[in-house]
């Protein structure tokens, strides 16, 4: 019987290998509705493929940014919320998938920070979205990743319907 004993530069070959395999499934954090059916179906999707979830919220620039103190203090609260809400929702996505997402806080236009944090980040794979339940306003990213947008990103988008239960996310997960 041979047993083959691994180098530490083969273990460390093989952990770069599923490292660039594993799927990244991205969700932008916001405060809409449609935001719940994304960050569910990132997340039990990555449980079922063995892949991670990755979480970015922007902080809009603030309209005060001509008195230096008062833009900066506000841009200090606005980036303590946005940190506050991350952990909240990471806290979901670790119950649903078993792992710990990656956390990105950008400061932006949210739809130019989306396609930079894709550009800069070659880990994420599928940009995850929540469509809103009113056919009208499927939401501002469905709306504009899907009109002027659309075909620019590097990676899949994936569109959930809003309108869908936990039970039907995790059928479809």
């Amino acid at each position: 019987m041979l047993l083959r004993k691994e180098t530490a530069e083969s273990q460390r070959a093989s952990a770069s290998w599923s490292a660039a395999t594993q799927r990244t499934f991205l969700v932008v954090v916001d405060n809409s509705a449609e935001m719940r059916v994304a960050l569910r179906y990132a997340s039990r999707r990555a449980q079922n493929t063995g892949g991670r979830v990755a979480l970015m919220i922007a902080i809009e620039q603030t309209e005060f940014e001509q008195w230096m103190f008062v833009g900066n203090l506000m841009r200090e609260e606005a980036r303590e919320g946005a940190e506050q809400s991350l952990q909240r929702h990471a806290a979901a996505v670790g119950a649903v998938s078993g792992e710990r997402p990656s956390l990105f806080v950008r400061e932006g236009d949210r739809i130019r920070e989306v396609f930079k944090l894709v550009n800069e980040e070659p880990s994420i794979s599928v940009l995850v979205l929540g469509v809103g339940a009113d056919p009208n306003n499927p939401g501002p990213l469905v709306r504009e990743l899907t009109g002027r947008q659309a075909g620019k990103l590097r990676v899949p988008v994936t569109l959930v319907p809003g309108g869908l239960s936990d039970a039907e996310i995790d059928a479809l997960a």
